[in-house]
């Protein structure tokens, strides 16, 4: 691991206050409903757990992990499910909970296949949004943070597996 060091881009603080108005929006939005949220392992954990718990709607709750595949160091966006859905997605209100999008090329695949077991609705959620990264127009409807080019850790984003339980969002610097 090379030579670094973490800077503080959001606080504890702030991270927590845009969870409260997802939650708060969220909840506006499927009134009279039940929410179906999948969480994309492992990084968007921290964030989907901290999101239910301020959802004032019925909540049920799912977990899929998978990688994204192809040549060079750079992902093709075609998905491997390293571990699928236990439940039906068929007739259920689905939010997708992501850490964070960048290309949006793995995310637009796995929409594309969980869209053909026939959810009732399916959307978005990610903490944070590197928009100036996007290859592939993903529509993403809640939105925590866009945030420039930067590489960012905590909160569930890692560097080689190190610095997800930070309780902010931190940018890591190489010295």
């Amino acid at each position: 691991m090379e030579k670094h060091h973490i800077e503080s881009y959001l606080s504890e603080e702030e991270v927590v206050e845009r969870i409260k108005e997802l939650g708060a929006q969220i909840s506006k939005d499927y009134e009279g409903k039940t929410v179906h949220l999948i969480c994309v392992l492992k990084g968007g954990s921290f964030f989907m757990c901290e999101l239910a718990k301020r959802i004032t709607v019925p909540v049920t709750l799912d977990f899929m992990s998978v990688s994204s595949y192809g040549g060079g160091t750079s992902s093709s966006g075609v998905i491997k499910i390293v571990k699928d859905l236990d439940e039906t997605l068929e007739g259920r209100d689905v939010i997708i909970i992501e850490d964070i999008i960048d290309s949006g090329r793995t995310l637009s695949h796995l929409m594309e296949l969980l869209s053909k077991r026939n959810p009732n609705s399916m959307k978005l959620c990610t903490l944070l949004d590197k928009p100036d990264r996007r290859v592939v127009d993903v529509h993403v409807d809640y939105t925590g943070y866009s945030i420039p080019d930067e590489f960012v850790v905590g909160y569930g984003l890692d560097y080689d597996q190190m610095y997800r339980n930070l309780p902010y969002i931190g940018i890591v610097k190489f010295d």
